[in-house]
């Protein structure tokens, strides 16, 4: 236009200095009527060609950007869903363990349901019962040193003994489950019932040093109460020759240790024995138990992940102990059972405890179910006060290790009782897969690093606004093209599910701790079921979502000349100084959007490690 107004205003001077004749304006103006003008063929001189500056551009009106069709974003999202949801369903496949648990619904019926136990007395007078004696008590404290690090523990033992019962007397040592057991809190009773009866018996405090509930000492644990067995040996009313162990849960792994140590320790009582290791063992009481309280077949999924994980990574070395020796059950072994004990493999166990006993030429093993007792034998719910013993457990009990310290042939049924039930079978094809280890933990660890930088970053933001609010500076992010919102809703959405899953996750561990201390199972499962298909259909509509927020970055990147190889010249500089941005006009809100994004997806990995992208 400029180059126009140029030529006419020299052939207006032209004109006035020449003036012409009519006929020549007339000649003339047909002349430049017939030839075309220079910028209709495009041959400017080069001196007076334009020049595209960064100026001229910015004169010229801008061409508004052609939006997408519906079609056309839908064509652009479907891919990038169907890459996004495939890289989550691969990931869950990928990480998911299988685990043979057939056959299900095993039994093992008893001899008889008298669970009574009697000998044939040949000493001419009446064995000795709960109750026959008055019991004194006594503490001392023994040094427990720990072998592989020095540690010492003082440990007191409380010492309980028959009144008048003369020498010659048998011991028992017990040996504590699970947790942090004292002398003073543990086996108060049925230690006292023994003593009763003319044992000399002795708890300790659990022998724990610096260790926790995963990182137990077996070994060293198992000198301690061969320590305490010595001690017991050694006093003088006491038969050495006829010191037994009483092993309950957690410490009959102990004692696989303890006889391979002490051979001539002279019987044992094992109440819901562990026979398998503590991979096997803790791997079916999850699996089961997820079942019993209802749990979703997904949460029952994160049992095998787990218990297929490799310990020794993070220096954890007690889940493939080996325990199944043949001289853990060589000597007269007392085994009880509770029928509602959802902890222990009851019929696979008994039977691997009479094969390893006969193995080890044992014959004499006795095998006791009782109706409607727990995990430890008691009655109702271990978590209240003052429950007792189940039926006639005690007294069987006590006459067994009495008819059995004196030597007698036993009279009665080896196996009497309730019939033995497992609902499933040991997961024996759990195995430490270190590959599957190493990425959890790079998954869980990276998400938890991306969602504290998100949250820093998250809370500047928040500052920052507030403080361009009060300054009244216009917007503290500039996000453009409702990208901001997106990232709100998305990362609401996200976390919220994730929230749902630990939710339903802890009821569920909520449901198997209730049954363990033998309470029934909720009549509805609740969100404990129901939460596993909600999270797995709001995680795709997530997915979804993203592949929307992706494809709309896609047609704005496209506009600004960036979606093409080569980008258009100067568009790379025009959104990073924010003259054209795509996501925002500040630098601040770009990172905020691509770290939130990155932590999300993060979150998306972690559900597809614990299987929720298998449909």
């Amino acid at each position: 236009m400029v180059l126009v107004r140029i030529v006419d205003v020299s052939n207006q001077e032209e004109r006035q200095s020449s003036p012409e004749t009519g006929q020549e304006a007339v000649k003339r103006s047909d002349m430049h009527a017939a030839e075309p003008t220079a910028r209709q063929t495009g041959t400017l001189p080069a001196d007076t060609l334009p020049t595209d500056t960064t100026a001229e551009r910015a004169r010229q009106p801008k061409q508004e950007p052609v939006a997408w069709s519906r079609g056309h974003r839908l064509a652009v999202s479907v891919p990038i869903f169907i890459i996004l949801l495939g890289i989550l369903v691969g990931v869950s496949h990928i990480t998911a363990v299988s685990a043979n648990i057939q056959p299900i619904g095993q039994t093992m019926s008893m001899l008889t349901s008298d669970t009574s136990v009697t000998f044939n007395n040949t000493t001419g007078k009446a064995l000795p019962s709960v109750g026959t004696y008055k019991v004194t008590k006594r503490y001392i404290t023994i040094r427990a040193k720990r072998p592989s690090t020095g540690e010492i523990q003082n440990i007191r033992v409380l010492i309980r003994e028959p009144k008048g019962a003369g020498s010659n007397r048998p011991g028992v040592v017990f040996m504590h489950g699970a947790g942090y057991g004292t002398c003073d809190n543990s086996f108060g009773d049925v230690a006292y019932s023994l003593s009763s009866a003319g044992f000399v018996t002795a708890v300790i405090d659990k022998p724990v040093w610096s260790t926790t509930d995963i990182t137990r000492d077996y070994p060293a644990s198992a000198k301690i109460y061969d320590q305490t067995i010595n001690y017991l040996r050694l006093l003088d009313q006491v038969d050495a020759a006829k010191v037994g162990i009483y092993a309950t849960s957690e410490s009959t792994w102990i004692s696989s240790y303890l006889l391979q140590r002490d051979p001539k320790i002279a019987f044992q009582v094992l109440l819901s024995p562990m026979v398998f290791s503590p991979r096997q063992s803790l791997g079916f009481l999850a699996s089961q138990d997820f079942t019993l309280v209802g749990a979703h077949n997904g949460y029952q999924s994160i049992v095998r992940r787990v218990f297929d994980m490799d310990g020794t990574v993070f220096g954890l070395t007690n889940f493939d102990l080996d325990i199944e020796k043949p001289a853990a059950y060589s000597i007269p072994t007392f085994v009880a059972y509770g029928s509602k004990d959802v902890m222990t493999a009851q019929v696979e166990g008994a039977r691997e405890i009479l094969d390893l006993a006969h193995k080890s030429d044992n014959w004499d093993v006795t095998i006791r179910s009782y109706p409607v007792a727990n995990h430890v034998l008691r009655l109702g719910n271990e978590a209240d006060s003052g429950t007792g013993f189940a039926d006639d457990y005690v007294n069987d009990m006590v006459s067994w290790a009495v008819g059995t310290a004196a030597g007698l042939d036993q009279t009665s049924e080896r196996a009497a009782g309730s019939m033995l039930y497992q609902s499933i079978a040991v997961p024996k094809d759990l195995h430490a897969d270190r590959g599957l280890t190493i990425y959890g933990a790079w998954i869980h660890i990276a998400m938890l690093i991306t969602l504290l930088l998100t949250l820093i970053i998250a809370l500047a933001a928040l500052v920052r606004k507030i403080v361009f609010m009060i300054r009244r500076k216009g917007p503290a992010l500039g996000f453009k093209y409702g990208f901001g919102g997106a990232l709100l809703s998305l990362t609401i959405t996200t976390l919220a599910t994730f929230l749902l899953f630990c939710g339903g996750l802890g009821q569920v561990v909520m449901g198997i701790v209730q049954l363990a201390w033998g309470g029934a199972p909720a009549e509805n499962p609740g969100m404990m079921f129901w939460s596993w298909p909600v999270i797995q259909v709001v995680c795709t509509l997530v997915v979804w979502a993203w592949s929307r927020v992706f494809t709309r970055l896609i047609e704005v990147m496209q506009t600004r000349g960036l979606a093409q190889f080569p980008p258009r010249k100067g568009a790379i500089g025009d959104v990073v100084s924010g003259r054209e941005p795509v996501l925002a006009s500040t630098r601040f809100a770009r990172v905020l959007f691509w770290v939130t994004a990155f932590a999300m997806f993060h979150v998306l990995l972690f559900f597809a490690f614990w299987g929720l992208f298998i449909y």
